[in-house]
């Protein structure tokens, strides 16, 4: 027994008349969709690289706007029920080829037809079952994602506090080690200054001592001289005596 005619089948249709593709390169994308929720056909849709899944993506969008708008179905409980690909007008061009003959060119163009209807009452609990684990491990997943960036934070402002304290705490020993230097060269100068006095006044001391000394050794040749001389005086009064004698 064949199923219902085309025209006959259930659900809410968009259709897309006459696009200038092949209809088997259309219906490797169709068969890829049926009988998906249209949630999985998007990511389907979305995943495939044949240039039939954007624009059969665009008619599932608009067979779901139709759903929601016309019949006022809950777009999450839609699956696609019927997808096909009828051929549609093909367009014959042709091409010279050799010794005068003619190349026949087929331009075919194809009709997409894609249905949705709502989901059966236990294959919607199914659903509804798969996306509350769903939505429940990427809560966890989000939770624990946001824990860790909050435990980076903290870290990263432990570090931070740890690094403002030891430049602070460099700075302090800075300015007690140049508090230390200015107070010790006032000191150091002080002792040279001591140093330098006493040197000086060891050194008057030496010069004294040596004028002294010179002043000594003046004096006794002064007396050394003064004695040779009265020595040389007597002499001569010696002498002079004898003579007159």
């Amino acid at each position: 027994m064949t199923g219902p005619k085309t025209n006959e089948r259930p659900g809410t249709r968009a259709t897309l008349r006459g696009y200038h593709m092949s209809a088997s390169k259309a219906r490797v994308v169709l068969n890829l969709i049926r009988n998906e929720d249209v949630n999985t056909a998007r990511e389907i849709l979305a995943d495939t690289s044949r240039e039939a899944a954007d624009v059969i993506g665009k008619v599932l969008a608009s067979a779901i706007a139709n759903a929601v708008a016309n019949d006022g179905m809950n777009a999450e409980e839609l699956f696609v029920s019927a997808a096909f690909a009828d051929e549609g007008v093909t367009m014959k061009r042709f091409t010279p080829r050799a010794r005068g003959r003619a190349g026949k060119i087929l331009k075919r163009s194809c009709h997409i037809t894609v249905i949705v209807s709502r989901l059966e009452g236990d294959r919607l609990e199914v659903l509804r079952s798969a996306r509350t684990a769903q939505a429940a491990v990427s809560r966890t997943r989000r939770v624990a994602s946001s824990r860790r960036r909050a435990d980076q934070q903290a870290s990263l402002n432990k570090r931070e506090t740890a690094a403002e304290e030891a430049a602070a705490l460099e700075a302090e020993n800075e300015v007690v080690e140049t508090d230390v230097v200015e107070t010790d060269q006032p000191e150091n100068e002080t002792e040279a200054a001591v140093i330098e006095t006493e040197a000086e006044e060891t050194e008057s001391e030496n010069e004294n001592v040596t004028d002294e000394v010179v002043e000594d050794a003046v004096d006794g040749e002064v007396e050394e001289t003064a004695v040779e001389k009265d020595s040389a005086h007597d002499t001569v009064s010696d002498d002079t005596t004898e003579e007159t004698d």
